[in-house]
């Protein structure tokens, strides 16, 4: 009997709730077990022939389950095209996870890997695919190769082979052309598309690229079905996510909350602020600032978000103390996100330096040569040029600092002062360490 069909035909409840993909989690902090991960949430269904692949697919798209990496695509869309396309598919499980501010893909993969291989696997049968990589860094290596190994003990996956790879550390690592590109014994790098990985990808298949915590979120709508994983969220952005909070709250981590949760609620399950905020980073690092007092009452989704100029992204949120300077904080940023351009287009090796060092003027409240002027400027020529989206985050992140802290701007250059009486860095950045060749 293999990993697929043990306790086949058990019933075992639906969470009630919010709390889904990390209902069955651990107290003591390890990483759940086969046996207790089936007993949690029962068998994997069968997908099985042509009838069978179609259904699932046409579940998940009643689902409304979009994509939990950033970019929020419709994940019944993204299966249809891999399964429609010529040869057989691939499937790739993205968990790099390179974004510094982000912990939930680690959480997924040290805590309930179960939870992951079992979409892997389910995505796998529903393109027809043969192997599932599973992409990951470092960090979570021990718990999921444990879980692999536990797998194939038990018999294996139906047929389907799981494939543990681990990436360089690299914010760019993560974008599915890099993560084909690596997988096909390149650099890590974005490439150039079209093609894309769904239409040709690792080793010329068409590859389905999909975030871990989306595959974890199909592990469950195939058990508990389309009717379930909406009974959360709103009607138009159905399900609960996996949002990681830092910065000044009291009990930063990875919650699990439903979309369309206001923003003061995200932060209340978090302890509550430890100071006044001046501001929160919504999304990550390609993500936008929002000023504390408009972003209470927002609510976690597309379309709550958008009236503020903001995204969920990655759901990676940062609450800055009103205490510390927000555009020192960027600057800081932006010049981390200059270092892991992927050096292969103009707009990203030379705009985004150019960028950075306009910011770090700034911030050390110089103006002498039009440095805000200069850099408005420059923000419209990055925009929208680059060969991938790394200069349209990274010019996103500057520009919502300009709006956001005009303020602090105006202090710097007309003061050579900031507001701020904090001197330490809030936006964590990743310690230097070995890179790939570029």
């Amino acid at each position: 009997m293999n990993a697929a069909e043990q306790g086949q035909g058990s019933r075992v409840a639906a969470p009630a709730g919010e709390q889904r993909l990390l209902a069955g989690i651990r107290r003591d902090g390890g990483a759940v077990p086969l046996d207790r991960h089936l007993a949690r949430w029962g068998a994997l269904p069968a997908v099985r022939g042509g009838r069978g692949r179609r259904a699932f697919r046409e579940a998940v798209a009643a689902s409304g389950l979009a994509g939990r990496g950033g970019a929020g695509f419709p994940a019944g869309r993204k299966l249809d095209a891999v399964a429609a396309g010529r040869g057989t598919p691939v499937v790739v499980a993205n968990g790099t996870e390179g974004e510094p501010p982000s912990g939930k893909d680690k959480v997924l993969l040290a805590y309930v890997p179960h939870l992951v291989l079992d979409g892997a696997v389910l995505a796998a049968h529903a393109v027809g695919a043969s192997e599932a990589v599973i992409a990951i860094g470092r960090t979570c290596r021990p718990q999921v190769a444990a879980a692999i190994a536990e797998r194939k003990r038990a018999g294996g996956d139906g047929g389907v082979s799981l494939r543990l790879v681990v990436t360089p550390d690299g914010f760019v690592t993560g974008e599915e052309s890099a993560l084909v590109r690596f997988l096909d014994g390149g650099p890590a790098l974005p490439a150039f598309v079209p093609p894309r990985p769904f239409e040709r990808g690792v080793g010329g298949a068409p590859t389905l690229v999909q975030n871990v915590e989306t595959l974890a979120h199909l592990a469950l709508v195939a058990r508990f079905g389309p009717g379930w994983f909406r009974s959360a969220g709103t009607t138009a952005e159905p399900g609960s996510a996996l949002v990681t909070l830092s910065g000044a709250v009291r009990d930063p981590g990875v919650y699990e909350v439903a979309l369309g949760t206001p923003i003061a609620g995200l932060l209340d399950r978090a302890g509550g602020p430890t100071a006044d905020l001046g501001a929160l980073l919504v999304g990550g690092y390609f993500g936008t600032w929002v000023r504390a007092a408009d972003a209470g009452a927002a609510p976690l989704s597309v379309a709550g978000l958008a009236p503020l100029g903001a995204a969920p992204g990655a759901r990676a949120i940062v609450a800055l103390p009103a205490s510390s300077c927000g555009l020192r904080e960027t600057a800081r940023v932006v010049r981390w996100l200059a270092g892991e351009s992927a050096g292969q287009c103009g707009p990203c090796v030379h705009g985004l330096d150019a960028v950075a060092s306009d910011l770090e003027e700034l911030a050390r409240g110089s103006d002498r040569i039009g440095a805000r002027r200069r850099l408005e400027r420059r923000l419209g020529l990055v925009a929208g040029r680059g060969a991938c989206r790394h200069p349209d985050g990274a010019v996103r992140l500057a520009a919502s600092a300009l709006a956001v802290f005009a303020g602090e701007v105006d202090l710097h250059v007309g003061q050579g002062r900031c507001s701020g009486r904090a001197e330490h860095a809030v936006l964590p950045l990743p310690k230097p360490a070995l890179r790939e060749a570029r």
